[in-house]
Parts: structure tokens; C-alpha cells; sequence
């Protein structure tokens, strides 16, 4: 967004500025899907989920999962890289005013149907937040995949099993504010990388 103003003590030519991909392992049986990227985060790195809050509380956690190979989450070029996982965002850019509208998630939803097809091995989709887990399901019913995206209510920790026998999981986003004021934490997070570890293994 060309009227974002850089964070402090920073230069606008700092900031990728443009869709970010996703990244990760292409063989992965995990997709971990956020909502956008953060707006001096992976709108500035390129990344997702690297540079900002949400990143650096859920990176270490991946690591001590056994799903990154490293707990620090910088920028593009520090050495990270992901096991059994790709990340990527429901929307590709950053919002205006930070805040995804329906007509942003509806326009980005091919995209991420494209991603999903390079995914072969993919067991389980765990979306971060109502927003990209009601547009991750809005997907499936436009693909019929499923008939009502609402017989799939957020939940933190639901579970379910398409049709096609893919997982879906919900999760409370790992915002700085969510992690801030308790709504979601260490454990709860951990907990659930495990029932998705266990999900992807046998499902």
C-alpha cells in the first residue's frame, strides 16, 4: 500500500509492498493459513508471518513442534525453513486500514485454491482466525467440496473431516492483542500443533 507509513526508525524502500506468497515444504501434509499479512510484518519482509508479533510467538513453538528448523523469524534470507508445513495468508496483501472485507478474501480465494493444488500431500488445513477459516470453508462450498460453509462453526481447536477426507482446524490467530490479553497461548497453541501432528499421520 503505497500510503502505508513505514514503521519508526524505518524507510519505505524497506518494505516488500506487494502479495506475499506463501512458503514452506511442498511435500508438507500441513497448511497453516493465516488471515493477511501484517502491515510491518510480511508486508515489509515478504514472508509470512515474519517480522512481526504473531510471527515471533508462534515460530519458537513450530520449532519446539518439529516443524521449522529454527525458532527466530527475521527475514527471507535467515536460514529458516519449514518441515512438513507451508504458511501462507486467506489475503495476499495488506489490508487497508489493517482489516481484510469480504471483497479482498473473495478476490484472493483463487489464489489460495492454487496454492492448496501444489500441496499433494496435504492431510490437514489449520486456519488462524474466524476470517481465514470462514474463507478457507467459503472455498470448499464454492468448490462443492461441502454444501453449507456454515455446518463448520469456529471454534478454537474444532476439528473437521471434509468429504474428501482433508482436516480442517480452527485456531485463535497468534495477534500480538490475542496473545497480549490471554486469549490464546503457548499451551493452547502447542496443544494443537500436536492433535494436527496426529491428524496429519493418520488421516
Amino acid at each position: 500500500m503505497s500510503e502505508l507509513e513505514p514503521a519508526k526508525g524505518r524507510q519505505r524502500v524497506e518494505y516488500w509492498n506487494r502479495p506475499v506468497p506463501g512458503f514452506g515444504d511442498p511435500a508438507a501434509r500441513v497448511f497453516l493459513l493465516g488471515l493477511a499479512p501484517g502491515a510491518h510484518g510480511a508486508n515489509r519482509t515478504g514472508r509470512p508471518f515474519t517480522g512481526d508479533g504473531a510471527g515471533d510467538f508462534m515460530y519458537p513453538l513450530l520449532h519446539a513442534a518439529g516443524f521449522a528448523s529454527q525458532p527466530q523469524a527475521e527475514h527471507p534470507g535467515d536460514g529458516l525453513t519449514l518441515q512438513d508445513l507451508y504458511i501462507s495468508n486467506a489475503v495476499k496483501c495488506v489490508p487497508p486500514q489493517n482489516k481484510p472485507q469480504h471483497i479482498e478474501f473473495r478476490q484472493c480465494r483463487p489464489f489460495l485454491a492454487a496454492e492448496q493444488k501444489r500441496l499433494k500431500n496435504l492431510k490437514v488445513v489449520m486456519a488462524l482466525g474466524r476470517g481465514a477459516f470462514d474463507s478457507y470453508l467459503r472455498l470448499c462450498q464454492e468448490s462443492g467440496i461441502v454444501e453449507r460453509a456454515a455446518d463448520y462453526p469456529f471454534a478454537h481447536a474444532a476439528c473437521y473431516q471434509l468429504p474428501t477426507g482433508l482436516w480442517v482446524v480452527a485456531c485463535y490467530h497468534t495477534s500480538r492483542y490475542n496473545v497480549n490479553t490471554g486469549r490464546i497461548n503457548a499451551k493452547m497453541f502447542m496443544d494443537l500443533l500436536r492433535q494436527v501432528r496426529i491428524l496429519a499421520e493418520n488421516g
